[in-house]
């Protein structure tokens, strides 16, 4: 199987973003069959329709991710006595030139792939035994699938102290359920223009609210029959809210009442704080007595869309 190659060396990582934002690469993988945790396919296709700029540019998890990489590389030969080579190209599916692979390292020898990765202590459950997180199996086998190899090994450096190295067999079953969605995905959505499901991102919010920033004076319509139980939905989610807000601020106030006047509480799990802090702020009651005119100067006026759900009675 021929496949297409885009040498990545010489270029800044902007560029190598703005390149991956031309397809679909094996950390977008997750995101699209909804294994991933902390992004959803509404927000891709953001990215993808280059209506927000690419991911990761501040993000400072995966910047130590990326310096980290050689280390957790170095460790995993030590580890197993393979060798490993590091590959400068993004690759293509020979059929689907979208369907891209950014792979960190290619097993000398074999015809494997392996994944370097850093995790949080925290997670360390998500990597007992032979479980490998979601997001991390299909991002491997996506790879596997661009680039044809037979087998994966990922390596994983936990809180900074504890080295974890899995190996991984090609599931082509697997490969092609998530190339058939990841195909969808680009064709429908990307290509077409079709915005996924939206979700509670704040990227769907400021979408919206971009979108459809002014509402047009006493313009009414009748909502579908379908939404009904949409907004009945609501009503319960916002009561339960008020019961978890009220849960939340019983614990709170139970946990200052044990720090009383210290700064600081710990247990083997966890770290707790109720610390000093001061901010300065503009006392506007005070100015607009006292300087009325440079009130009048100073005041700002922001226009936007006030969202409500009244039940009719």
């Amino acid at each position: 199987m021929a496949i297409n190659a885009v040498c990545t060396k010489a270029m800044s990582r902007y560029e190598w973003l703005q390149e991956r934002a031309k397809g679909i690469g094996g950390s977008d993988a997750g995101i699209i069959l909804g294994v991933n945790n902390f992004r959803t396919p509404f927000e891709l296709w953001l990215e993808k329709t280059g209506q927000v700029e690419p991911q990761e540019t501040d993000n400072e998890a995966i910047y130590w991710g990326n310096q980290m990489e050689n280390v957790v590389a170095k460790e995993f030969e030590k580890r197993t006595g393979k060798k490993v080579r590091r590959t400068n190209f993004m690759y293509s599916h020979p059929k689907y030139p979208f369907i891209k692979a950014n792979v960190d390292r290619l097993v000398v020898g074999e015809s494997a792939v392996l994944e370097s990765k850093t995790a949080s202590a925290f997670l360390a459950k998500e990597w007992e035994g032979e479980e490998i997180p979601a997001s991390y199996l299909v991002q491997l086998q996506h790879y596997l699938g661009v680039t044809d190899k037979e087998k994966g090994y990922i390596a994983v450096l936990l809180g900074g102290n504890k080295f974890i190295w899995k190996e991984v067999e090609r599931d082509q079953d697997l490969i092609d359920m998530i190339f058939n969605a990841e195909k969808h995905f680009w064709e429908y959505h990307v290509l077409q223009g079709h915005a996924p499901e939206l979700d509670g991102s704040s990227a769907a919010e400021k979408y919206l609210k971009e979108k459809y920033d002014r509402a047009e004076k006493d313009k009414e319509i009748v909502l579908p029959s379908d939404y009904k139980d949409l907004l009945v939905q609501y009503e319960k989610v916002k009561s339960d809210e008020k019961l978890i807000k009220t849960a939340k601020t019983e614990i709170e106030n139970k946990l200052k009442e044990v720090l009383k006047d210290a700064e600081t509480g710990i247990t083997d799990q966890f770290i707790v704080t109720w610390k000093n802090q001061n901010r300065k702020s503009v006392d506007s009651k005070a100015l607009k007595e006292r300087f009325p005119d440079i009130y009048k100067k100073v005041l700002k006026e922001s226009s936007f869309r006030k969202f409500a759900v009244k039940e009719i009675n």
